[in-house]
Protein backbone atom coordinates (compact mmCIF):
# COMPACT_ATOMS: atom_id res chain seq x y z
CA UNK A 1 0.00 0.00 0.00
CA UNK A 2 1.29 3.43 -0.95
CA UNK A 3 -0.35 6.74 -0.16
CA UNK A 4 1.39 9.89 -1.38
CA UNK A 5 -0.02 13.30 -0.47
CA UNK A 6 0.66 16.49 -2.40
CA UNK A 7 -0.62 20.04 -2.69
CA UNK A 8 0.36 21.49 0.65
CA UNK A 9 1.68 25.04 0.69
CA UNK A 10 1.98 28.30 2.60
CA UNK A 11 -1.14 30.40 2.04
CA UNK A 12 -2.80 33.44 3.55
CA UNK A 13 -6.00 33.28 5.59
CA UNK A 14 -9.04 33.06 3.34
CA UNK A 15 -7.22 31.38 0.49
CA UNK A 16 -7.79 27.89 -0.89
CA UNK A 17 -5.76 24.76 -1.46
CA UNK A 18 -6.48 21.40 -3.03
CA UNK A 19 -4.73 18.38 -1.57
CA UNK A 20 -4.32 15.19 -3.56
CA UNK A 21 -3.50 11.65 -2.51
CA UNK A 22 -2.09 9.25 -5.08
CA UNK A 23 -2.71 5.65 -4.08
CA UNK A 24 -1.41 2.29 -5.22
CA UNK A 25 -0.99 -1.28 -4.03
CA UNK A 26 -4.64 -1.99 -3.21
CA UNK A 27 -8.07 -1.91 -4.82
CA UNK A 28 -8.92 1.72 -4.12
CA UNK A 29 -12.65 1.41 -4.81
CA UNK A 30 -13.02 -1.25 -2.08
CA UNK A 31 -12.07 1.01 0.82
CA UNK A 32 -13.25 4.11 2.60
CA UNK A 33 -10.66 6.86 2.78
CA UNK A 34 -10.07 9.83 5.01
CA UNK A 35 -7.96 12.88 5.64
CA UNK A 36 -6.46 13.45 9.06
CA UNK A 37 -4.15 16.19 10.28
CA UNK A 38 -1.65 16.92 12.99
CA UNK A 39 -1.03 20.48 14.12
CA UNK A 40 2.26 21.43 15.80
CA UNK A 41 2.39 20.03 19.31
CA UNK A 42 -0.98 18.29 19.02
CA UNK A 43 -2.28 14.82 18.30
CA UNK A 44 -3.72 13.52 15.07
CA UNK A 45 -7.31 14.56 14.42
CA UNK A 46 -9.74 13.26 11.86
CA UNK A 47 -10.78 15.86 9.26
CA UNK A 48 -13.00 14.15 6.72
CA UNK A 49 -13.95 10.73 5.37
CA UNK A 50 -15.62 9.25 2.32
CA UNK A 51 -17.27 5.88 1.67
CA UNK A 52 -15.75 3.55 -0.89
CA UNK A 53 -18.52 3.86 -3.46
CA UNK A 54 -21.81 5.41 -2.30
CA UNK A 55 -20.65 9.02 -2.01
CA UNK A 56 -21.36 9.31 1.71
CA UNK A 57 -19.05 11.85 3.32
CA UNK A 58 -18.31 13.13 6.80
CA UNK A 59 -16.54 16.20 8.18
CA UNK A 60 -15.38 17.44 11.53
CA UNK A 61 -17.46 20.42 12.56
CA UNK A 62 -14.64 22.96 12.32
CA UNK A 63 -14.15 22.31 8.58
CA UNK A 64 -17.70 21.58 7.48
CA UNK A 65 -18.86 24.02 4.78
CA UNK A 66 -15.23 24.95 4.03
CA UNK A 67 -13.64 21.62 3.05
CA UNK A 68 -14.84 19.11 0.46
CA UNK A 69 -13.56 15.56 0.21
CA UNK A 70 -13.83 13.67 -3.06
CA UNK A 71 -12.43 10.61 -4.76
CA UNK A 72 -11.91 9.34 -8.29
CA UNK A 73 -12.07 5.56 -8.19
CA UNK A 74 -11.02 5.32 -11.84
CA UNK A 75 -7.78 7.18 -11.10
CA UNK A 76 -7.23 5.81 -7.56
CA UNK A 77 -7.09 9.37 -6.26
CA UNK A 78 -8.37 11.09 -3.13
CA UNK A 79 -8.78 14.87 -2.85
CA UNK A 80 -9.46 17.53 -0.25
CA UNK A 81 -10.58 20.94 -1.44
CA UNK A 82 -9.95 23.45 1.34
CA UNK A 83 -11.54 26.89 1.09
CA UNK A 84 -11.55 29.86 3.44
CA UNK A 85 -8.47 28.56 5.18
CA UNK A 86 -7.78 29.72 8.72
CA UNK A 87 -4.55 29.79 10.74
CA UNK A 88 -5.93 26.99 12.90
CA UNK A 89 -5.98 24.76 9.82
CA UNK A 90 -2.17 24.78 9.87
CA UNK A 91 -1.03 21.17 10.13
CA UNK A 92 0.49 18.23 8.35
CA UNK A 93 -2.32 16.59 6.39
CA UNK A 94 -2.32 12.84 5.89
CA UNK A 95 -4.28 10.61 3.57
CA UNK A 96 -5.50 7.45 5.32
CA UNK A 97 -6.90 4.13 4.15
CA UNK A 98 -9.68 2.44 6.05
CA UNK A 99 -9.79 -1.33 6.62
CA UNK A 100 -13.23 -1.56 4.96
CA UNK A 101 -15.73 0.14 2.64
CA UNK A 102 -17.43 2.36 5.19
CA UNK A 103 -15.55 2.88 8.44
CA UNK A 104 -13.57 5.99 7.61
CA UNK A 105 -12.76 6.62 11.27
CA UNK A 106 -10.44 3.61 11.29
CA UNK A 107 -6.98 4.05 9.80
CA UNK A 108 -5.10 1.05 8.48
CA UNK A 109 -2.44 2.96 6.56
CA UNK A 110 -1.34 6.59 6.34
CA UNK A 111 0.89 8.48 3.95
CA UNK A 112 3.84 10.66 4.93
CA UNK A 113 1.80 13.85 4.83
CA UNK A 114 1.88 17.26 3.21
CA UNK A 115 2.39 20.53 5.11
CA UNK A 116 -0.33 23.17 5.05
CA UNK A 117 0.55 26.50 6.63
CA UNK A 118 -1.98 29.31 6.86
CA UNK A 119 -0.40 32.58 7.88
CA UNK A 120 -0.42 36.24 6.95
Amino acid sequence: VQLVESGGDLVQPGESLRLSCTTSGFTFSDFAMSWVRQAPGKGIEWVSGIHATNGLKGYRSSVKDRFTISRDNAKNMLYLQMNSLKPEDTAIYYCAKSPDRANWSEREYMGKGTQVTVSS
